[in-house]
């Protein structure tokens, strides 16, 4: 018979991660009302010289990675903290480094809370940090990993519950996707270009963005449910195989989706194709898992009734069914063709956002602080009132936005009897759904509110309670040796007595989908036709996109005309992915707050872009694009040329061998030039070829100009 063993549970971890997940998501939170306002008000961008930070394009990033990675990421460790060691029935392996992941992850938090702001930024979706913060996240990950490994060797429980299987995955998966999206050549201390570049780029980012959704955003939170919505309700999991089938089924399917943001873009077909596939698939293991979780409370709704911690998660994990039904749906052609580059891709990513994770985060953090606290909750009233002024909150989001989205796609779309687009302005596309934003503000704001009730009412019930920061613990040491099946056991019960087994296959089932989309893309020429006009930016153009990337004007204009009529006929030839074999990184972006810029290039004279980024009303009265005033006055810095022509040329960009030492004198001979038609167009303004709107300028003016397109008649 096995001795009894006696040890302690280690609480400061959990509740460190669940105090900086809710500080950190009412920053978040604040964040995303402030850049929800500034599309209503432009005036709230302020970016006059010295606070272009505070600009849309520079805060939306901070929004996004706030929430993901230190709102939800801090959740997500919290409840893994709290579950492994109650499931392995063993303290973590290391007290010294669950304190180094705790302090490590905050320390990139607040990297990504300074350089987004100031623009430093790679641009990609969920993957804006720059290669010296990549790296601390890598390094940070790996302890993390030696951390949950550890524990799980030397645990007192030979079986592996399915929530530590969605841990294991989530692990193993998130490493991959961030090494392979953070492949990068570094031209400063602080900047870099990607390796991938064009139609490639864009395949390896929606294999990373959207399997980070997975992953991150998914994999944990299931574990995360498949733990605490039993212990909640205090009933078993639905169904044993049902969980089988779900996790294995999800992680062979998931990985293949990511292709489904590029539909009707430049990407060959047959990635397209791909995800699609597997992203409609994906409805199949994604219902199965809500299902399994919500039939996990049959028998008993009357408690739901009454308990606010099941109240949240029975509408997270509803909200879970919802965003993976519409997922799939959207990654129909049909349906893509409309929903694409509109406010209905919001809409479903704040579904998914504040329902499956915001709720289930606040339900997990419910049911812990009164246990780790031992006392009561301090108001289950005020519960109650975060609960439905949170559920208002997402109403008055997502259902505005879905309005907006389809009427922006009709307005997009509709032709007059004449045969030609009955709203031909885009900006009167963006002044029609001016109040749908305004109703997205309510909702945020109530979500907002919701929180802060939230966090009030935790902070009251640690002040009544005292903490347990060790808690004692006994179980019977785990006999060495190999486990053998009982006789009608289940054959899944080998592989979950065997963690390395585990990971081993979650790896090989990851790697396929990814090994199979990106290395053709990758290695065979014929995936990407070069077209022989298509030549390298000039360093002044290179200098003004890279300044386009830092003021994250990606976020509300795209570079992909899809081949629609309605595109063609306002923007012009569709794209070609022979177009973009330069572009690192790509710029096709997924949301049109503004027009499409692929054809820009020779549509307006330089004054026209002058006084546009000087004040966009001027060239286009009621616009909601911010000003940049500051670009007419900030130095034209082209000291990182030499370093940026020897990165890319390094990279396969055919740069003239010793152009470096030109580059410079090459970009002041093009501002000047700039600065004469500015001067000839009226601009009175003096040196101006010494400053950034010049380079900005000179990137607009070259864009869709490498191949000669037949305009339309909506253009001419």
């Amino acid at each position: 018979m096995s001795r009894i063993e006696q040890f302690q549970y280690d609480n400061r971890i959990t509740r460190a991660f669940g105090m900086a997940s809710f500080i950190w998501g009412l920053v978040g939170m604040l964040v995303g009302i402030i850049i929800a306002l500034q599309l209503i008000f432009p005036v709230l961008n302020a970016t006059s010289t010295g606070i272009e930070f505070l600009s849309f394009g520079r805060l939306r990033p901070l929004h996004t990675n706030a929430v993901i990675f230190a709102f939800v990421g801090n959740g997500i460790f919290m409840g893994i903290y709290y579950s492994l060691q109650r499931l392995l029935r063993a303290r973590m392996f290391s007290d010294r480094l669950s304190w180094i992941h705790f302090w490590g992850w905050q320390i990139v938090i607040l990297c990504a809370a300074y350089t987004l702001p100031m623009g430093i930024t790679s641009s990609g979706e969920y993957a804006e940090l720059e290669w010296p913060i990549d790296i601390l996240i890598t390094v940070v990950w790996v302890i993390f990993g030696i951390n949950m490994f550890g524990t799980i060797l030397k645990r007192r429980e030979d079986h592996l519950y399915v929530a530590i299987w969605f841990y294991i995955a989530t692990w193993v998966t998130v490493a991959v996707l961030h090494i392979v999206r953070s492949l990068q050549m570094p031209f400063s201390a602080m900047k870099s270009y990607t390796l991938f570049s064009g139609v490639q780029d864009a395949l390896v980012q929606w294999w990373y963005g959207h399997n980070a959704v997975a992953f991150f955003l998914t994999t944990p939170f299931l574990g995360m449910m498949y733990y605490f919505l039993p212990k909640a309700a205090n009933r078993p999991v639905y169904s044993y195989k049902l969980s089988i089938i779900h996790f294995w089924a999800l992680i062979f399917i998931y990985i293949w989706a990511g292709p489904h943001h590029l539909l009707y873009s430049s990407m060959p077909d047959w990635v397209q194709s791909l995800g699609t596939v597997f992203s409609i698939m994906l409805i199949a293991p994604s219902w199965g898992g809500m299902l399994n979780g919500l039939l996990t409370l049959r028998g008993a709704w009357d408690r739901v009734r009454q308990d606010p911690v099941l109240k949240f998660m029975v509408v997270a994990v509803t909200a879970y069914g919802m965003a993976t039904f519409e997922g799939p749906m959207l990654s129909i052609k049909s349906v893509n063709a409309i929903s694409h580059f509109t406010d209905w891709t919001i809409a479903h990513v704040h579904v998914g956002a504040l329902g499956w994770n915001g709720f289930l985060t606040f339900g997990v953090l419910y049911w812990l602080w009164p246990r780790m606290y031992r006392t009561e909750l301090y108001s289950v009233k005020l519960a109650n009132m975060h609960f439905w002024i949170g559920t208002l909150g997402i109403l008055f989001y997502a259902v505005p936005l879905y309005w907006a989205g389809w009427t922006q796609a009709m307005m997009w779309k509709q032709f007059t009897p004449e045969g030609t687009l009955a709203w031909g302005n885009f900006l009167d596309t963006v002044t029609q759904i001016i109040p749908m934003y305004a109703m997205r503000v309510l909702g945020g704001t109530l979500f907002f509110v919701g929180t802060c009730i939230g966090v009030y009412n935790l902070v009251k019930t640690a002040q009544q309670g005292n903490f347990l920061a060790n808690e004692d613990a006994e179980a019977p040491a785990r006999q060495s040796g190999k486990v053998v099946l009982a006789a009608g056991e289940h054959w899944h019960r080998w592989i979950e007595s065997r963690p390395i087994q585990m990971l081993l296959w979650s790896t090989i089932l990851i790697a396929i989908g990814g090994i199979v989309q990106i290395l053709p893309m990758v290695f065979i020429e014929s995936q990407v036709p070069k077209i022989a006009s298509v030549k390298p930016f000039t360093p002044l153009e290179l200098t003004g996109r890279d300044i386009y990337i830092r003021e994250g004007c990606v976020g509300c204009h795209s570079q992909q005309v899809r081949p629609f009529r309605s595109e063609t006929e306002r923007y012009g030839e569709y794209s070609k992915s022979g177009e973009h074999i330069y572009d690192r990184p790509f710029l096709w972006g997924s949301k049109r707050t503004g027009p499409d810029l692929a054809r820009e290039g020779g549509k307006y004279p330089d004054s026209w872009h002058y006084n546009h980024m000087m004040d966009p009303t001027t060239m286009s009265p009621g616009s909601i694009m911010p000003a940049y005033p500051a670009m007419l006055d900030n130095q034209l810095d082209l000291s990182a040329l030499p370093d940026k022509i020897s990165a890319l040329r390094k990279l396969g960009t055919p740069y003239p061998k010793d152009f470096e030492a030109k580059a410079i004198a090459d970009a002041q001979k093009q501002a000047k030039k700039v600065a004469d038609n500015l001067k000839s167009q009226g601009v009175k303004d003096e040196g101006m070829e010494n400053k950034e709107i010049v380079a900005i300028i000179a990137y607009l003016q070259r864009l869709g100009t490498d191949i000669k397109v037949q305009k339309s008649a909506t253009q001419q």
